[in-house]
Formats: C-alpha cells, structure tokens, sequence
C-alpha cells in the first residue's frame, strides 16, 4: 500500500492514536524536528505534519489510512 502527498493517515504514538497528512516523501537519509531518520528509494520515509503543525517521519508500515 503506498501512500502519496496528501494522504490523511494515521500511526500509533507515546499517546495513543495520532492523525496527520502526509506533506513529503523522503528518499534520502534526513532530518526532522531534531529527529535523525535513514531513507531511500526502496525504504522512503513519509513526512507527516499534525494538527499542530510539527512534522515527522514514518515509514509505510507504520502508516495506516485515515
């Protein structure tokens, strides 16, 4: 299941359920809200933002349709 820009997704987090959108799809090792995370093409990492606007980086597994 792949998912594209735009996509409203959700994933488990520290505090239970958390929603996003996804804003970008990285293919390159980065960086995101001081967080470190190891991408590339064959294992992107989908950069979502919350509600309250801060971002992160999941990959597909992790990601479920909302």
């Amino acid at each position: 299941m792949a998912f594209k820009v735009g996509d409203r997704v959700t994933w488990q987090s520290h505090g239970g359920e958390a929603h996003g959108k996804i804003v970008r799809i990285a293919h390159e090792d980065g960086e995101d809200g001081g967080f470190h995370y190891r991408a590339s093409q064959e294992d992107p990492r989908y950069i979502v933002e919350l509600e309250d606007g801060k971002q992160a980086a999941h990959t597909e597994q992790a990601l479920s349709r909302a």
